[in-house]
């Protein structure tokens, strides 16, 4: 009963088998071999358009710096929740590969931004006044880091009141998958239709070893050249990228990272209705894998010694994140143990 996280999964078999696979004879180096080429036209199907760029990194955190080192200069800063990943679990990246931009922290329940906070911050940039730093990237996590979502709707919303101040639209999409499978909505929708300039497109959490991917949608591809010099001098330029290309193939094709995430969302919702059913409250609502339970001490102690691995969270809940491979029996031996029986 591992609930630590969706990185404590191991990867599906069918990852392992494209690595395997791609791993026959020679081929080009730095994304110059057929794998990482032909990925291309797997996107193309998943975002339902040509109008792309993309760049295959090893982490969701050199994905995100990099990503927003792209849109935002030095002195510049980039508009994200309080609770975001780039935030809390960064070690500063973003602001370290930018080469000093601020992240200006705003607030909101479930690690959502409100919408009259982010009005209230856009109104308030002053280009002009040297003394102050404004904002040129608002960055948006879908899911957040409280497993909660912004709807397809939402993000179109942010995003246009984000573009008429002139500022770029990063989507952290670690948990994309997870999002589409529990709203239905296109990963066009969610993405460059609803005006999500960049993405830190997320497989790693869903099923590959590791696995990210940055999107750069329409006149965002302006940026490509910059991104591929920046990834470069990071690090994150990858000798033999097709083994990373082999891992979004084998996690795209016939959809088998909605899949995952579907089934992953499933085990959420069977967990949330056995911490509900015992009679304790959950701090957010669960939209994809993650639930939050407020757990008394003899419950969390009863958990803890039957093997249930949970991550406790800022305000008092505890985190449980469910995997691709977390199963019925994971969901029936928590809820036996929850309730003391």
């Amino acid at each position: 009963m591992n609930f630590s996280s969706d990185t404590s999964a191991p990867a599906h078999p069918k990852v392992i088998e494209a690595m395997a696979a791609a791993n026959t004879g020679p081929a080009g180096s730095y994304g110059g071999d057929p794998l990482t080429a032909g990925l291309r036209a797997r996107l193309a199907e998943v975002f339902e358009t040509e109008d792309f760029d993309y760049w295959l990194v090893a982490s969701g955190t050199a994905a995100n710096a990099l990503a927003l080192a792209c849109f935002c200069p030095p002195t510049g800063a980039v508009l994200c929740h309080e609770e975001a990943h780039i935030e809390r679990d960064e070690r500063g990246a973003p602001e370290f590969f930018s080469g000093g931009a601020k992240l200006r922290l705003l607030t909101g329940f479930g690690a959502r931004i409100d919408r009259d906070v982010l009005e209230a911050e856009l109104a308030g940039i002053n280009r002009p006044f040297v003394h102050g730093t404004p904002a040129d990237v608002l960055s948006l996590t879908n899911l957040t880091e409280c497993g909660t979502a912004y709807s397809a709707a939402e993000v179109a919303l942010y995003a246009r009141l984000a573009h008429e101040k002139g500022l770029a639209v990063h989507l952290d999409g670690a948990r994309l998958a997870n999002v589409l499978a529990s709203s239905k909505a296109s990963a066009a929708d969610m993405t460059w239709r609803a005006g999500v300039d960049v993405l830190s497109f997320g497989l790693t959490k869903t099923g590959a070893i590791g696995c990210e991917i940055i999107v750069l949608f329409g006149k965002a591809r302006e940026k490509f050249g910059e991104l591929q010099a920046r990834a470069k001098r990071a690090g994150h330029m990858p000798a033999k990228m097709r083994f990373l290309a082999a891992q979004a193939h084998a996690m795209l094709e016939d959809g088998l990272w909605l899949t995952l995430a579907g089934h992953a969302n499933a085990m959420a919702k069977g967990l949330a209705s056995a911490v509900l059913s015992a009679g304790f409250e959950i701090a957010y609502p669960v939209d994809g894998n993650e639930v939050f339970p407020f757990l008394p001490k003899e419950a969390a102690t009863r958990l803890r010694a039957a093997g249930a691995v949970s991550y406790p969270w800022p305000g008092g809940s505890s985190r449980f994140v469910c995997s691709w491979t977390t199963t019925p029996e994971d969901i029936e031996a928590f809820t036996r143990v929850l309730a003391g029986t």
